[in-house]
């Protein structure tokens, strides 16, 4: 498993989560998107609708009857209806995750509980990690 951590210091999860949806989708998977907050869940399906112009995000909220057929499906369990084995926790909580990759979101006031995710998962064989950082516009693979 790989878990690449995006500290969110500029702009929000759900401005963020297009540019991942868009990278999963032309990887040629699928996405679940986890937040607990069905405010925040709301917001990411309308912009990965209109957040970006050239890219048409398809996505559906979870328990609906054609979540298996969503390329990118919004919930509030990691439980992919969707067969996704990518995973996007979008409101900074950790959850367990079967998948192949997850990516964990969090503001900076979370950065305490992703810290501890970050040295949990190091004590765990087979798993990869990586941090990411905003600098400007820009992502930057740090420390």
């Amino acid at each position: 498993m790989r878990v690449d951590f995006y500290q969110l210091s500029r702009d929000p999860a759900e401005l963020v989560l297009p540019l991942i949806a868009r990278n999963t989708l032309a990887a040629g998977e699928r996405l679940l998107v986890v937040s607990e907050d069905e405010a925040q869940l709301t917001r990411i399906g309308e912009a990965l609708w209109t957040r970006l112009p050239e890219t048409f995000l398809a996505n559906g909220k979870a328990g609906g009857p054609h979540d298996a057929r969503q390329p990118i499906l919004l919930s509030h369990e990691v439980a992919p209806a969707n067969g996704a084995q990518f995973v996007a926790l979008a409101d900074g909580g950790w959850r367990e995750s079967e998948a192949a990759r997850v990516f964990l979101l969090f503001p900076p006031e979370r950065i305490d509980a992703a810290r501890d995710t970050w040295r949990l998962l190091g004590k765990r064989e087979g798993v990869e990690r990586k941090y990411w950082r905003q600098d400007g516009a820009k992502w930057r693979e740090g420390p």
